[in-house]
């Protein structure tokens, strides 16, 4: 079995992922009742959710009880560079929503979930799950709490200068590492079954129902993801941004892609921060920190859901009205939850700000989880591989700034 396992771990995992995204879609075309494939994706997805919060939490609490001062501008300039990229990408929607208005038939009876009022309900939730019980955080994958938790507890020890607790914490956080590259080279037959769930469940229906909504959500997220977020890369490093960005969206950006899930694809963005060479200490925060805050991705769709439904209603939008959206969409993608379809819930926020009613958003809401299969996936693949992307960002910006050599 050894040697198996090596000769699979020989093979490029990137031409293994292919593979089994070209055999689940055939089999999805071809054998769309073979309902068992599926069982591969959702094994997969279960197991990298299930360790994340272990993860996370060893990871952060190991970093700070070990670290060494110097890494806090890398901090700054990681969450400055999250907070730009979303804000920009809500720019880039509502100038794209101008250009190609977008209707919806809007269905009655969508449904009637909870959603969020208003921005200071998003924010107050983040302050609660902030200060929740820490075994409640693991159990139920409350990134906020264990970041919280974690920040605390690995300042404690580091203060106590507790070097055999510390050891004990780093080993622990060394073996959930290994369990997760274990993990990871079986992304392969985890992306084959989640590829046949997609293809055989919705087919190719949703590109001619929703085809020009789509197009509006996957260019605007384009344009961010390969002509915005480069451009901030480009100016902070001076240098092509290109190769870094294409290697975040190839290592990372297609698991997410197929799990749509950034706090699922937590461990991926870890080792490959790992490959890049980062320093530990600092992507194991900013990383999970990435999953709750940098949703360029959830931005985009907040804001080009918000605006087909005051476009289908007839509600005029000036450009002040827009540009606060703009602000609003950011703020409240902040608030998505790392799960698949997290940022639809944040849709009626932004369209009681054009004073449209909960069941007409909540319409719009199910619209979004009937193209979810396409926008989700996409959305998700840009909020995580650009936690990587600015990661590797502040770090390389710091290195610059002291004279250290950057190669990517």
């Amino acid at each position: 079995m050894k040697q198996i396992f090596k000769k699979w771990t020989e093979i490029s995992l990137i031409l293994r992922i292919l593979v089994g995204l070209a055999i689940g879609a055939l089999i999805g075309i071809a054998v769309p009742q073979a309902g068992g494939i599926a069982v591969f994706g959702s094994v997969f997805v279960g197991a990298l959710k299930g360790v994340a919060p272990v993860l996370v939490f060893l990871l952060v609490l190991s970093s700070l009880a070990n670290a060494n001062s110097g890494i806090g501008s890398r901090f700054k300039t990681v969450i400055i560079l999250y907070l730009l990229g979303t804000l920009l990408a809500s720019v880039v929607a509502v100038l794209a929503s101008f250009i190609m208005p977008v209707n919806m038939d809007l269905v009655v009876g969508a449904g009637e979930t909870a959603a969020p009022s208003g921005i200071g309900e998003v924010l107050m939730n983040l302050i609660k799950n902030m200060v929740t019980n820490p075994v409640s955080a693991l159990v139920d994958a409350n990134y906020i709490g264990i970041l919280f938790w974690a920040v605390l507890g690995g300042t404690a020890l580091n203060s106590l200068k507790a070097d055999k607790t510390s050891a004990v914490i780093a080993d622990l956080a060394e073996m959930v590492s290994i369990t997760v590259r274990w993990i990871i080279q079986m992304a392969p037959f985890g992306v084959c079954g989640l590829v046949y769930s997609a293809v055989s469940e919705s087919g190719l229906g949703i590109f001619t129902t929703y085809g020009k909504l789509l197009i509006v959500l996957l260019s605007s997220m384009a344009i961010v993801q390969l002509i915005f977020y480069p451009l901030i890369v480009g100016v902070f490093l001076k240098r092509n941004p290109y190769p870094l960005v294409f290697r975040c969206i190839k290592e990372s950006g297609i698991t997410a892609f197929f799990t749509r899930s950034s706090a699922a694809n937590i461990p991926v963005n870890m080792t490959l921060c790992e490959n890049l060479g980062l320093d530990r200490d600092f992507y194991s925060v900013s990383i999970p920190l990435g999953a709750t805050i940098n949703m360029g991705g959830a931005a985009v769709t907040i804001t080009v859901m918000t605006m087909a439904c005051a476009h289908t209603l007839g509600i005029h939008v000036d450009i002040p009205t827009a540009i606060f959206l703009s602000v609003l969409s950011a703020l409240g993608a902040c608030g998505a939850s790392g799960v698949a379809g997290g940022s639809l819930m944040l849709i009626p926020m932004a369209c009681s700000l054009f004073g449209i009613g909960n069941d007409i958003a909540m319409q719009a809401v199910a619209v979004g989880f009937i193209i979810g299969v396409i926008q989700d996936s996409v959305e998700t693949a840009i909020n995580s591989n650009t936690d990587v992307l600015f990661t590797a960002t502040a770090e390389f910006y710091e290195n610059l700034k002291h004279g250290r050599k950057v190669e990517f």
